[in-house]
């Protein structure tokens, strides 16, 4: 999906971006945004796992994590995201 020009230009017009600048940040927003729920869940559950944190603390992480996003993800049980990480 190409960056909306108008976003760019307001970018570049308040940033001090070149335009080239402002559609590489446009884009590199919305495809992290768009990062499928599953996967964003495996890849947070990994990053927490290897920061030491234990299930039980993660997974209400996540869940949180989930509703704050701009691009709102389903409510998802914890059942849910142990059935995304674990199959």
């Amino acid at each position: 999906m190409p960056a909306d020009p108008d976003l760019v230009a307001h970018l570049v017009g308040t940033t001090g971006l070149t335009a080239a600048e402002a559609v590489r940040v446009v884009e590199d927003v919305v495809a992290f945004h768009a990062e499928p729920v599953e996967e964003l869940v495996r890849r947070r559950h990994a990053e927490l796992k290897t920061y030491g944190a234990k299930n039980p603390e993660i997974f209400p992480k996540i869940s949180a994590e989930l509703a704050d996003r701009v691009v709102g993800a389903p409510r998802l049980t914890e059942r849910q995201l142990r059935r995304i990480v674990y199959g």
